[in-house]
């Protein structure tokens, strides 16, 4: 018996992983071909979810796809708002005011960090690390009361609108903002120390999941993923929109393109957020926060009560909906995970005639199989954490 493998007839093992909780979120299913421990092939299959996004959007009008919206990444619905209103007032030739402008940074910036923080303290709780995981969903909570006193929502928020916004920001919600910065450092501060010189959180996470700054290209990687192998790509400073121009702030970027790289560049673009938020609130003007066009715009309930045009535009809106010229457009948005698209056609009525997202984790999701391949079946968890599929997006 010197020959183990021709001796033993040893077989690869086949196996499924998922599509239960918590192993792969209730959504994605993997098929695995297993040589004891060692990953030797990954089959994907998603759809778990049962989402209709895009032929649901089809059937009402523009404004009434906005909490859709909320449901594709649901760890920071606000993004996945600002991006569609942007490609719906490219598509109407709209621009909104400066206000609403910075309003929409600060409010985008704030799901970013939410975001960041579910994905590390989830990825943590995985390994093991129960209280880094207690230390994020605090500060992530810090962050839901923020949104909530602005829009009255924690998770599904619907505060965006085409030509504006739901609302201002509430009285004092600068003073609210600086009261907070401390306990949230003093979070940040706390996961920082338990886990990025940790000895089992640095051998769990470095040099597992990685994948080359080529191959990552290719397959269409974008986001803290796609930056954490190096390349400087990032919507707000590629193509840049709202105010993000005229802010000062850096993009993070990591060399290996493994686990502990992500982990990395996501710490970080949470400190760049906060930075962002802080100059948005200094230099935020005064003025107004929707666009005064009634057939554009749902106008306030003040006119509504009190002028007869504006009545009669409410009811259009609300029956009709918002009609955009025939066109088509495409805009892309920095959300938390990525590259988050817009590609809408109009045919001229009140409803899309098309509304098709490009998602950022789906194709993390599909390269699963590449990164994890010749790795450990212990290292597939970890792993899916770390690019953050979100199933809203997927199954879309």
């Amino acid at each position: 018996m010197t020959d183990l493998k021709e001796n033993l007839h040893t077989e690869h093992m086949l196996l499924n992983m998922g599509p239960s909780h918590p192993a792969t979120h209730g959504t994605v299913k993997f098929l695995l071909t297993l040589d004891g421990e060692t990953v030797v092939n990954m089959d994907i299959d998603i759809g778990y979810l049962h989402r209709g996004f895009e032929k649901m959007c089809e059937s009402v009008t523009w404004t009434n796809v906005f909490p859709y919206t909320d449901r594709l990444n649901y760890c920071s619905a606000i993004m996945n708002n600002i991006g569609y209103a942007l490609a719906v007032e490219k598509l109407c030739d709209i621009e909104v005011s400066d206000r609403c402008k910075y309003i929409r940074v600060v409010t985008n910036e704030l799901s970013r960090i939410s975001d960041h923080y579910t994905n590390i303290a989830a990825a943590a709780l995985e390994l093991g690390a129960l209280t880094a995981f207690i230390y994020f969903v605090e500060a992530r909570e810090i962050v839901w009361d923020l949104l909530e006193k602005v829009c009255g929502a924690r998770l599904t928020s619907n505060y965006i609108r085409i030509g504006g916004l739901m609302c201002d920001l509430p009285p004092g919600f600068d003073d609210d903002l600086k009261a907070v910065y401390p306990k949230l450092d003093s979070l940040f501060d706390d996961v920082d120390k338990l886990l990025t010189k940790n000895r089992i959180f640095l051998d769990r996470m470095r040099d597992t999941g990685g994948i080359s700054a080529e191959s990552a290209i290719n397959w269409g990687f974008t986001g803290p993923c796609l930056r954490a192998c190096g390349v400087d790509y990032d919507v707000r400073k590629a193509h840049p929109y709202l105010v993000y121009d005229r802010l000062d702030f850096d993009i993070p970027i990591g060399t290996v393109g493994d686990n502990f790289d992500r982990y990395l560049v996501r710490m970080e673009e949470i400190k760049q957020s906060m930075k962002i938020i802080k100059q948005a609130m200094k230099d935020m003007p005064e003025g107004p926060i929707n666009v005064s066009n009634p057939y554009m715009r749902i106008p306030s309930k003040q006119d509504v009560y009190s002028k007869m045009e504006e009545m009669i535009a409410h009811f259009k809106m609300v029956i009709d909906g918002l009609k955009p010229p025939v066109g088509e457009v495409y805009f892309p948005t920095e959300a938390a995970n990525g590259e988050l698209g817009f590609y809408l056609v109009s045919d001229g009525t009140g409803k899309p005639y098309k509304c098709r997202v490009r998602p950022p984790s789906f194709t993390m999701t599909a390269a699963m199989s590449e990164i994890c391949k010749g790795g450990m079946l212990a290292d597939i968890i970890p792993t899916f954490d770390m690019i953050n599929m979100i199933g809203g997006e997927c199954d879309r």
